[in-house]
């Protein structure tokens, strides 16, 4: 007899699962289906009709996750997740070898919210020894030494590794639309520019980042956290909105200035038609100028009192 491929063991599961939990199915093969390797991939992908979203992960899946998963089936007729933990994007020193993985309980979460299709590849799927030598090099101020790019400044490697694997995902599953989480921007911006270079026809979806109930955005390596520093994580979104506030009254501040200005040149300049005219005009009639300058004058005072609210 045959032996039962990882991906058929947990299809079979689930499929048990769902039937006995009163669930029954919920994509069009009946059950999540699994695909290990590319062509496994591509096969599935060949069932579907109509459009695909696709929501690439590292696994370990939370909330955070699960927001791109139902939004892409808001948006899409199938979707297909994949859970990859990849190597190209941590450096020796980083934590590939301890990242989380939970294989069995995402595919189950992904059952629960009827997921097509999960592609689970393996390193050596994905990269094939001594047979891959092929990178997507995001440039220069994402990748190498001299990157200067936001986190590349410390991690050059990441953004070439994230291009790499996006791009070969996206070649393999072929969606019309991938979703990210806003958490993730700088990724989201190195992905736009490739998929546009490249001409790969998938639209980037850049979705609302999910926090907790304190502001700490829900993150997978969360779990590496002491009990006293996730008590101090929160620390971080509140000073990013603090921030955020005193550049919006700075913005409105410079706004109410610009008005001030237009004012003082509105009025400046209706004294100076006024005494042009020597009384000019129906009594009691306000000249154009006097009228503007009312008017602008109006428009400072609201901008100030929005600036000092």
């Amino acid at each position: 007899m045959m032996k039962a491929t990882v991906s058929q063991c947990v299809r079979t599961s689930l499929r048990f699962k769902r039937s006995h939990a009163g669930l029954g199915p919920r994509s069009p093969l009946g059950t999540l289906a699994v695909a290990e390797t590319i062509a496994s991939c591509r096969e599935q992908r060949a069932n579907f009709r109509g459009t695909v979203g696709f929501v690439p992960t590292m696994g370990a899946l939370h909330e955070g996750h699960l927001s791109l998963v139902r939004e892409a089936r808001r948006r899409s007729d199938h979707v297909v997740v994949s859970v990859f933990v990849n190597p190209a994007q941590f450096a020796a020193h980083e934590d590939l070898g301890k990242y989380p993985r939970t294989l069995e309980r995402d595919l189950e979460l992904l059952a629960q919210e009827g997921v097509d299709l999960a592609f689970v590849p393996s390193a050596e799927e994905m990269y094939p020894p001594g047979r891959f030598a092929t990178t997507v090099d995001p440039g220069p101020l994402f990748s190498g030494a001299g990157a200067q790019g936001g986190e590349a400044g410390a991690r050059p490697h990441f953004f070439r590794g994230v291009a790499t694997v996006c791009t070969k995902l996206l070649n393999v599953v072929q969606p019309h639309e991938a979703l990210f989480g806003q958490k993730d921007a700088q990724q989201c911006t190195v992905l736009r520019r490739v998929v546009s270079d490249l001409a790969i026809p998938t639209r980037i979806v850049v979705v609302p980042t999910v926090r907790a109930a304190d502001g700490l955005a829900l993150s997978s390596r969360n779990a590496y956290l002491t009990p006293e520093e996730r008590s101090k994580a929160p620390a971080l979104y509140a000073a990013l909105q603090q921030g955020h506030a005193a550049c919006q009254r700075a913005l409105l501040a410079q706004q109410a200035a610009a008005a001030a200005a237009a004012a003082a040149a509105a009025v400046k300049g209706g004294h100076h038609g006024k005494a042009d005219r020597s009384g000019g005009g129906k009594h009691g009639e306000s000249a154009p100028g006097e009228k503007q300058g009312a008017v602008s004058r109006a428009a400072v005072e609201g901008a100030v009192r929005a600036s000092l609210a």
